[in-house]
């Protein structure tokens, strides 16, 4: 692999690619879980803490193995072939392509804001199956994208810096003009409940969620919705380890890497909170948790910008959505790569293009994506995304402690920060998350484990020939 990309290149890797719909969407659904201001950005709060640990826990990792695949290649050297395959297995099944055809879809609906014949009727409806224009501009946009990288990685890399670039300085335009401008705060308001917690789930009109009377809830209840709530904000605050699957491609990984994550994460964390605090500002409890179409980050641009804010901000989740989904597209590829030679992936896609760059595993990637786009069916599986993407990272966290313990004097050339008080918190915090959420909100958990347990014979049968001997 060349080496491309610099530190600056790697931070926008990782920033592009957490950044997508998440932050602008998931606040409704983390209110109506919630009902408070307080346990609203102390849930942020929580997230950011475990994301931050985790991207330290990282980085000695990714000094110690500094190759493409990054995290399958993590889990591979510490725990064997079978656990790398079923997290590359849950990677290319729904991870990271469900992941890919969600955020192109928020693309297309946000699009539709600006061009509204997009919420025309469907082009096709069979039953429950149906395909729309929109699907058809997410499609068009996941295509558009795979080409791009498959002419190489300058392309690629490009793209993500001006994207990523361009979010982050809108973000941070939000975030000032959401203070300066905005004349009837409702923080005071939000923040009156204290540490008291209320959920309202509110009445389907068919069309919109119309809000009932909320509900004070307890110590249990409030357990299950301190669970409920993360799930959205921990879906917002993936894939920054996207960057170490382009180890293989980034000057000097054995530092750089690190450095990009750790500091990614924290500039990422910091600005999602500050976006709770606009929509604290901007909105009351009401406006957050019932925003039309779950969207709270339009809901407080019309607050701050009036007529004109429904259009910049589906301007923004454009800008932004679309470098996520680059990034998404430009690093996984790399996993699949590194699979195939690995022989546990489609022997094709361990092959370089003429561009130098993985093109048959690109569009692998890009075909599965844009199938999980049509069926309509990526929003099931997205509900279990969190859960999958937490015990991955759990197991990786716990590889940085393992290998400290099995083998003490292999060369560190990074080691974690306040280890092993790092990697703790993030077990301890993911292990709750998880414990939660199996008693809590099971229906989030059961198809997770379904699904990396249909990985197993999988592995089995490409592994047959070698069991054989």
């Amino acid at each position: 692999m060349t080496k491309k990309l610099t530190l600056w290149d790697s931070t926008m890797l990782v920033m592009g690619s957490m950044i997508g719909s998440g932050i602008f969407i998931v606040s409704s659904d983390m209110m109506r879980n919630l009902g408070s201001g307080y346990w609203l950005i102390a849930v942020w709060i929580i997230t950011g803490i475990m994301t931050v640990a985790a991207a330290i826990s990282y980085g000695e990792l990714s000094s110690m193995f500094p190759k493409a695949g990054g995290q399958y290649t993590y889990i591979t050297e510490i725990f064997g072939k079978m656990p790398g395959f079923l997290y590359g297995w849950g990677l290319f099944t729904v991870i990271q392509t469900g992941t890919i055809a969600a955020v192109a879809m928020a693309f297309g609906k946000f699009t539709a804001y600006l061009v509204p014949a997009l919420n025309a009727e469907p082009l096709f409806q069979n039953g429950g199956f149906k395909i729309t224009w929109i699907q058809i501009l997410a499609i068009g946009i996941i295509l558009l994208l795979t080409y791009i990288n498959s002419r190489g990685l300058k392309n690629g890399k490009i793209l993500q810096d001006v994207f990523t670039s361009s979010k982050i300085i809108a973000l941070l335009g939000i975030i000032i003009f959401g203070v300066i401008l905005v004349k009837n705060s409702h923080w005071a308001e939000n923040m009156s409940f204290g540490w008291n917690a209320f959920q309202n789930f509110g009445t389907d009109t068919g069309t919109t969620l119309e809000p009932t009377t909320w509900k004070s809830i307890g110590s249990l209840t409030l357990l299950g919705g301190i669970a409920a709530a993360m799930v959205g904000s921990v879906f917002s605050s993936v894939a920054w380890e996207n960057v170490t699957f382009m180890s293989g491609e980034i000057d000097n990984p054995k530092k750089n890497v690190v450095k990009a994550m750790v500091l990614g994460t924290t500039v990422v964390m910091i600005l999602y909170l500050f976006v709770n605090f606009v929509y604290l500002h901007a909105l009351d409890r009401n406006g957050i948790a019932f925003a039309d179409n779950n969207r709270p980050a339009v809901a407080a641009s019309e607050v701050i910008f009036g007529n004109t804010g429904t259009i910049i901000m589906a301007i923004l989740v454009m800008i932004s959505t679309f470098g996520c989904i680059n990034g998404l597209v430009l690093a996984g590829s790399r996993v699949f790569q590194t699979m195939a030679k690995d022989g546990l992936f489609f022997k094709s896609a361990a092959e370089n293009n003429e561009n130098n760059v993985p093109g048959k595993s690109l569009w692998m990637q890009g075909a599965w994506a844009c199938l999980l786009a049509l069926s309509g069916q990526y929003g099931d599986l997205l509900d279990m995304i969190s859960f999958i993407i937490v015990l991955f990272y759990m197991v990786t966290v716990f590889g940085v402690i393992w290998m400290r313990i099995k083998q003490p004097n292999l060369e560190r050339p990074y080691k974690t920060w306040l280890y092993p008080i790092t990697p703790i918190i993030y077990l301890l915090i993911g292990t709750a998350f998880c414990v939660l959420l199996v008693i809590f909100k099971p229906q989030y958990t059961w198809p997770g484990f379904i699904l990396i347990l249909l990985g197993v014979p999988v592995y089995w049968f490409i592994n047959r020939k070698k069991i054989e001997r």
